[in-house]
């Protein structure tokens, strides 16, 4: 009799333990598989690049600047994201109904296929911009049903590939009509993806100055970004788009007051960033190639690297055109401003 009791009571100690065993499993499995937090996402994304908004693969495939060879290319380079800049108003096949083509999704998927593949975070970027400020309310519509189908479509995903609502915000898109679009955009993502990381700012094209004008929902699955380009007389300097189509000759010198000025700006965006509690994206940067060489690669130096110095994450703008970080005719760096970008770890330490 007594070696029964005792038998039993083993089994139930033994029994015990398996139970414990396996609760414990249970609660860490199921934290491994918790989506990472915006803002370790954010630390994920460290350094990356614009691609494809103004590549000529979106009207023929067989012309693209870009193939797959970049992504390892990119990768190979230090980067570790690229922004992928969609323009689905584009499409030339879409309809009433704001149906997207099966051939402007096909480019999509081969970019976050080529991307990941290579070990690059992807974020969708909808860089439709200039029909948004110019018609908010008529292309209301429009952008929340891109985004309805950008959502189903890649909500199997996994955490590397993230979706920004709208590039630069601007114009007549003002912080009265973006801030319910966002939420409405943030609303019809959620449906499908509901802790897939989202990146949005604020209005006058992602101004620094216009984040106090940003209100964003309690989600907290956001990266705020943000765009850089100051001085503008010397980033935009030839520009023929701009107010400085006529400008020529403007140095950047690293001087003390040109540093600060640039300190002075990234000051409030962190501080901004620390009140609302939100990781900081800056989503693009540069300098355009009518400037000089050495003043580009100071200037996106020193921009960089007061970023990371902030914890921020960053894309330069852009791969391969107009403010080029590669040559595609060339096949080959700009190494000047690859360097800026990515400094070897001997020029790091200095």
């Amino acid at each position: 009799m007594m070696r029964t009791v005792c038998w039993c009571n083993h089994f139930r100690a033994d029994a015990a333990i398996v139970c414990l065993l396996g609760a414990i499993l249970f609660v860490a499995s199921s934290r491994a598989a918790e989506p990472p937090d915006a803002a370790t996402q954010n630390q994920r994304l460290g350094r990356g690049v614009n691609i494809l908004g103004y590549d000529p693969i979106w009207q023929n495939r067989h012309e693209a600047r870009l193939q797959e060879k970049h992504f390892r290319l990119i990768r190979e380079a230090g980067f570790s994201n690229v922004r992928v800049n969609l323009h689905p108003f584009r499409d030339g096949k879409l309809g009433p109904d704001h149906r997207l083509s099966r051939e402007w999704f096909d480019i999509v998927d081969w970019a976050v296929k080529n991307a990941r593949a290579n070990g690059l975070m992807a974020i969708l970027d909808c860089h439709e911009y200039l029909a948004m400020g110019d018609d908010p309310r008529g292309n209301r519509e429009r952008l929340l049903a891109v985004w309805r189908q950008i959502a189903e479509r890649y909500k199997d995903e996994p955490d590397d590939v993230l979706f920004e609502i709208l590039n630069e915000p601007c114009e007549k898109l003002t912080p009265e009509l973006w801030n319910p679009l966002l939420r409405d955009a943030l609303k019809i993502i959620r449906a499908t993806n509901p802790r897939r990381t989202v990146l949005v700012g604020p209005t006058s094209w992602n101004s620094i100055d216009a984040l106090p004008r940003l209100d964003l929902p309690e989600d907290r699955d956001l990266i705020v970004t943000v765009h850089y380009y100051s001085p503008f007389a010397f980033t935009h300097q030839g520009a023929p788009w701009t107010s400085q189509k006529d400008t020529t000759g403007v140095a950047w010198n690293a001087t003390d007051q040109q540093r600060r000025a640039i300190e002075k700006d990234f000051a409030l965006a962190a501080s901004w960033a620390r009140q609302h509690r939100r990781p900081i994206f800056l989503g693009e940067f540069g300098a355009l190639e009518k400037g000089d060489m050495d003043s580009r690669a100071r200037w996106t130096s020193f921009v960089a690297r007061q970023a990371e110095k902030l914890g921020w994450s960053w894309a330069y703008w852009q791969l391969d055109i107009n403010f080029a970080v590669y040559d595609a005719p060339r096949n080959a760096w700009v190494e000047p401003i690859r360097r800026a970008l990515v400094p070897s770890p001997a020029s790091r330490k200095q």
